[in-house]
């Protein structure tokens, strides 16, 4: 009889295949990864180095130093009075509570709607539509068009002086804390319909028909089935909001009248008047308190594992 002939390993084939599209990845990737690099990492490094330079009235000095960094913290470590740079953080993280709860409370409701009771999926769209509707036009046009109805003269007191239901206009419906939350709410919670919706549309029906023939109430339905799988769009839209209000200035500069402090109205000034190195360094610690932001939400939620 002729001798069997001998088995040939699959597994070089099988490792030359791997290394293939392994290297076809990596090419399909390059392209987003160059915009990347260009556009994200090369100007945070330059944020990071110009935030180490030497600057006076007249120049920036490319020679390093850390009083950038030190003049952000000036008063923090001392006792007495929390520091201008907390201060500052704490109305920042102020606005960030409100108008991520209030964008969680309004986005939550406005996608459970459109993901439970809404079942045509071109009405669907056509409210996704309405929703974007504000995204036409410019923040600063859209910010601008709650001066005629938040003012002391605007439509909202003169309708409510006409109502009877005050005797004065009320001062702080406009240029206060109030108008601020109030334009943040307006501006973001799109941000956070978009990903609880996709992630109620990703629900599996039966688990909540389930739920219903084990006798559930619609509440403990939604508290026990629906919110637990919706926690990927929540964080999603939560980080979303939180890094878009802690990074603005437009918003508290025209709503607060240019009166209320954040750090990004702090960096705006630094800017203005050319304290480039300054701005950086505060640009780096706002960075980090994001980060920080993002790395507790992402403890909280393993966004991995439930994608």
């Amino acid at each position: 009889l002729p001798e069997a002939a001998p088995a040939v390993s699959p597994l070089p084939g099988l490792a030359a295949t791997t290394r293939r599209q392994r290297r076809l990845a990596y090419w399909q990737a390059m392209p987003l990864g160059l915009v990347f690099l260009v556009f994200f990492v090369v100007p945070l490094a330059l944020t990071l180095i110009v935030s180490f330079w030497e600057y006076n009235e007249y120049e920036i000095i490319p020679a390093f130093t850390l009083q950038n960094y030190a003049d952000v913290f000036e008063g923090c470590l001392s006792g007495g009075d929390l520091c201008t740079t907390f201060r500052t953080y704490l109305s920042t993280l102020k606005f960030c509570l409100l108008g991520w709860a209030a964008t969680l409370t309004i986005g939550f409701t406005v996608a459970y709607f459109v993901a439970f009771h809404v079942r045509s999926t071109a009405m669907q769209t056509v409210l996704f539509l309405i929703c974007t509707i504000p995204f036409w036009t410019s923040n600063v046009i859209r910010m601008i068009a709650w001066v005629p109805l938040l003012g002391r003269n605007g439509l909202v007191n003169d309708t409510l002086l006409g109502l009877g239901l005050i005797r004065t206009p009320i001062e702080g419906l406009l240029y206060s804390d109030f108008s601020v939350v109030l334009a943040f709410i307006h501006l973001d919670t799109v941000f956070m319909i978009v990903p609880i919706f996709n992630s109620m549309m990703r629900i599996d029906r039966s688990l909540i028909e389930a739920a219903t023939d084990a006798g559930a109430t619609p509440w403990q339905t939604l508290w026990n089935v629906i919110v637990p799988l919706c926690k990927p769009g929540i964080a999603i839209g939560s980080i979303f909001v939180l890094t878009l209000i802690m990074g603005d200035f437009v918003t508290v500069g025209v709503m607060g009248g240019q009166q209320i402090a954040s750090v990004g109205k702090l960096i705006q000034v630094q800017m203005a008047y050319l304290q480039f190195p300054a701005a950086a360094a505060n640009a780096v610690v706002l960075l980090g308190a994001v980060m920080v932001l993002i790395a507790a939400l992402t403890r909280l939620i393993d966004l991995r594992r439930e994608l």
